[in-house]
């Protein structure tokens, strides 16, 4: 055993087996040069915050009358009675210009001023006096 000399390589092949090599392959010509990458057509920002979005809903328009009504405050969310005020508003000036045409003029045109039942109505939250609605009687 000593003459012999015992390696792990790979027996040889011929050269024949050899598969045909690939720079200065004919068949394959090299291609154009590569071009540098493209930029994004829009500007990359790192670092920047993300955008908040935020939900916005709307309340389906009440139906308010001229008496207190019991709704839900759309700022205290607290189901309230509601606090009305009496405001003129056009049905009360026509009214008094009416009655202005008719004869009543030393003061009496200003009766509408005073009758609840011709003016608009302002409805109010009693805990927070938010503004919750208008009625209009015109």
């Amino acid at each position: 055993m000593e003459g012999k000399v015992t390696s792990n390589a790979p027996p040889a092949y011929p050269a024949s087996t050899q598969p045909p090599g690939y720079h200065g392959n004919p068949a394959y010509p090299p291609g154009p040069p590569m071009a540098a990458p493209m930029a994004p057509p829009y500007p990359v920002v790192i670092g920047q915050p993300p955008v908040v979005v935020q939900a916005v809903y709307v309340q389906p328009s009440r139906n308010l009358g001229p008496q207190p009504m019991q709704i839900t405050c759309s700022s205290c969310h607290q189901v309230v009675l509601t606090q009305v005020n009496h405001t003129p508003g056009a049905l009360t000036w026509l009214s008094c210009g009416g009655l202005f045409l008719v004869g009543c003029m030393l003061g009496c045109c200003l009766i509408p001023f005073c009758v609840d039942s011709l003016q608009d109505v302002e409805h109010r939250c009693p805990n927070c006096a938010a503004h919750l609605g208008n009625y209009k009687r015109l």
